[in-house]
């Protein structure tokens, strides 16, 4: 990983949609060394793909939760089917395995406060490897780079 590499990826990570001319210029390569340098960093698995970044607020999910979830079984059948739960529940935009006094991070989005409750009543709630639940409402975002 070198420097170029470095602003490349710096790019792509602001505008993934960049054209490779544009991108050239930025980093200071011919277009062809660019589109090299990026296929190289493509298949040696640094970029993992692209995405399209949405506006919560304009999809009718301003509401932001990040989760914690402490489950009472600390076995691997029970961690097991705590994720299978997390990844059929569309409100549930992140689920970490994370080390402290729980074992995940979630981080919730839905329309508003009424529909977190009935995610949390109607799906955490119901799982039952979940043995503690703490809800940290979003109340704003000064920096946030997910992409």
């Amino acid at each position: 990983m070198d420097k170029i590499n470095e602003q490349i990826l710096r790019e792509l990570s602001r505008n993934g949609r960049i054209s490779n001319l544009e991108l050239a210029e930025r980093v200071g390569l011919s277009p062809s060394a660019c589109l090299r340098r990026v296929g190289a960093l493509e298949a040696s698995g640094v970029i993992k793909g692209y995405r399209v970044v949405l506006d919560a607020e304009a999809m009718g999910t301003g509401f932001c939760a990040y989760v914690t979830v402490g489950l009472n079984q600390h076995t691997k059948a029970a961690q097991q089917a705590f994720e299978a739960a997390m990844q059929r529940a569309p409100e549930v935009r992140e689920c970490h395995n994370i080390t402290g006094q729980v074992e995940y991070l979630l981080r919730i989005e839905v329309r508003d406060l009424a529909a977190y409750k009935q995610f949390h009543t109607d799906v955490l709630g119901t799982i039952p490897q979940v043995n503690a639940i703490t809800s940290y409402v979003v109340m704003g975002s000064p920096v946030d780079e997910r992409a």
